[in-house]
């Protein structure tokens, strides 16, 4: 096989492919085999037909066109890697020539990743926010603990925003009840927007002992269908919160003090502050690459994406979405090609017990065990985004490693300090109140 590549564009290369008939034999051969199995002639069992017999009544035409089509990716492929060429789109194949018993000559039109030129990392600095601990954001930790430690007392009057309602429900569609649709003291804390389109509307001001009914998008409706539902409060009650003092502090923590408290708090949010500044700055500096670099993007690539995503959601005609799709796909694509240009610099390799770490650090975020987590991801066939999401953060990782890093005061940042050890879960602010 002889091939060349010329590049027409920084994202499309043409392959010019020749191969000698002899390369093209087991495929030829399979045709006759398949051929073979497709036509009925007197005489012959199916499958049994000699070649001969075959270009008599259907013709070798028909074999070599069948050949043709089974060679060409075989032979596009070994051309493609010969030459590097990292395909990321549909391959556009012209037959030039072919000559029965001689040769065959195509050509292949492809759209390939861009090459990325990264900078020298060394000579970066990227800034990042102080780490300041506000007085409200201890103030918001404390009220989140004062809830958990509240206690709910029944009222005789009428439903505010932020009451607990005690609600017995009902679903109709077209007048009729809905099977299953069913559903008795709930308690519901009216404004949280938990539940069902339109409930917390038609609940402040009702009383206990009243009924109303309001239209609303029912689970399993098409969308755009309404269907009716039923709200009968049967209690209203009011949230009382324990006040800020030290026998609170005693109540919601290990702490004796309110002060002891707080000054808890105000550590541990520090602590989640450092560990946002390095996730910052590997923001930050994605951002200032895609700035500063050129990265194109294949037209015929977005193109495909942007009309396979206005077409699931019924929008083809709607040229303001079209251009807004059209732009989130090109800065998808020109991260993506980012990313993965890092990681092949780098040479990135992930090990078992990284991917390991990684699954049980987001696993415990969403909730679950790791365990399900995976099964999940097996059956969702997102199991190569996990290693792609672990190998580009290990990538960045070790950029941003050679990279300065400054707080706005000018403080040098040692983003190495801040990175979460092995087997260590990262701090999240919701996790503030599960410690206290």
């Amino acid at each position: 096989m002889k091939s060349t590549v010329e590049n027409l564009s920084p994202t499309r290369v043409r392959l010019d492919i020749e191969i000698e008939y002899s390369e093209m034999s087991s495929h030829v051969a399979d045709a006759y085999k398949k051929v073979a199995t497709q036509v009925n002639i007197p005489g012959f069992r199916k499958g049994k037909v000699p070649a001969a017999m075959i270009d008599q009544r259907v013709g070798r035409g028909t074999v070599l066109d069948e050949a043709i089509n089974a060679a060409l990716p075989d032979f596009y492929g070994k051309a493609a890697r010969e030459h590097s060429v990292a395909v990321i789109g549909r391959p556009v194949v012209d037959v030039k020539e072919f000559v029965d018993n001689e040769k065959l000559t195509f050509t292949v039109e492809v759209d390939v990743r861009p090459e990325v030129k990264l900078p020298d990392f060394s000579k970066i600095t990227i800034e990042v926010d102080d780490v300041v601990v506000a007085d409200a954001d201890v103030d918001e930790q404390i009220e989140s603990l004062r809830t958990r430690f509240g206690t709910l007392t029944t009222v005789e009057r009428a439903i505010v925003t932020g009451d607990f309602a005690t609600l017995d429900m009902d679903a109709f569609i077209n007048g009729e009840s809905v099977e299953g649709g069913q559903a008795n003291d709930i308690s519901y804390e009216v404004g949280s927007d938990r539940m069902i389109e339109g409930l917390d509307d038609i609940l402040v001001g009702m009383s206990a002992g009243e009924t109303k009914k309001f239209e609303t998008q029912l689970v399993g409706q098409a969308e755009g269908e309404k269907g009716e539902v039923e709200a009968t409060v049967k209690a209203v009650k009011e949230r009382e919160l324990p006040p800020v003092d030290d026998a609170f502090a005693k109540l919601a923590s290990e702490f004796d003090t309110l002060a002891e408290l707080k000054a808890d708090f105000v550590e541990r949010l520090g602590r989640v502050k450092k560990m946002e500044q390095g996730t910052q700055a590997r923001d930050r500096l994605v951002e200032k690459l895609l700035a500063d670099l050129d990265i194109p993007v294949p037209d015929n690539l977005v193109e495909l994406e942007v009309n396979d995503h206005l077409e699931g959601e019924g929008r083809m005609e709607d040229a303001e979405h079209r251009t807004e799709v059209d732009g989130q796909v090109r800065s998808s694509l020109k991260s993506d090609f980012l990313l993965d240009a890092i990681v092949q610099t780098e040479d990135v390799q992930v090990t078992e017990i990284e991917l390991t770490e990684y699954l049980v650090r987001t696993s415990q975020r969403y909730g679950m065990a790791p365990q399900q987590f995976a099964e999940e991801l097996q059956k969702a066939g997102q199991i190569s985004q996990l290693v792609a999401e672990v190998t580009r953060a290990k990538a960045l990782a070790s950029v941003l490693g050679r990279i300065t890093v400054k707080d706005a005061s000018g403080n040098e940042i040692d983003l190495e300090a801040l990175r979460p050890q092995p087997g260590q879960v990262d701090v999240q602010p919701s996790d503030l109140i599960e410690e206290a």
